[in-house]
């Protein structure tokens, strides 16, 4: 997906991002609002030339289908080869590398559930951390 195939400018995109980038976590409560906050995840990445995807969730299989589901929405990759996994029921944090396109598992002892995404770019309004973005927002 490139800007011009879709109806928010970058600026607005950037605006969205932050919004849900702050210490409490906003709630996706429409479609309207998940088909935004997805386009505008879609525009700043396409600009980016690397991210850092954190993923926090109840256990490796809904982490790593989280992983997928976000991958393939941005036009990363389709499949990923699992890495062993955690004990099931086990919290976990995977952090992917979009640049090396890898990943680590660790465990997570905290409570928060959702992702992140790290933008690196030579545009420094691009550069950001943002989120928190819902586990099955691409799902």
């Amino acid at each position: 997906m490139t800007q011009a195939n879709s109806n928010l400018s970058v600026d607005e995109a950037l605006k969205i991002l932050k919004d849900y980038s702050c210490l409490q976590i906003k709630i996706v409560d429409f479609a309207a609002d998940k088909h935004k906050l997805r386009q505008a995840i879609k525009i700043v990445s396409d600009l980016c030339e690397t991210e850092n995807i954190g993923i926090c969730a109840d256990n490796f299989q809904e982490g790593f289908t989280t992983l997928e589901s976000y991958l393939k929405a941005l036009g990363l990759c389709e499949k990923l080869e699992k890495l062993p996994t955690a004990p099931r029921g086990t919290p976990i944090y995977i952090k992917f590398n979009t640049e090396t396109m890898s990943y680590y598992v660790d465990y997570y002892a905290g409570s928060y559930r959702g992702v992140l995404i790290s933008c690196q770019s030579d545009n420094h309004n691009l550069v950001g951390t943002y989120g928190h973005f819902p586990l099955n927002l691409f799902a």
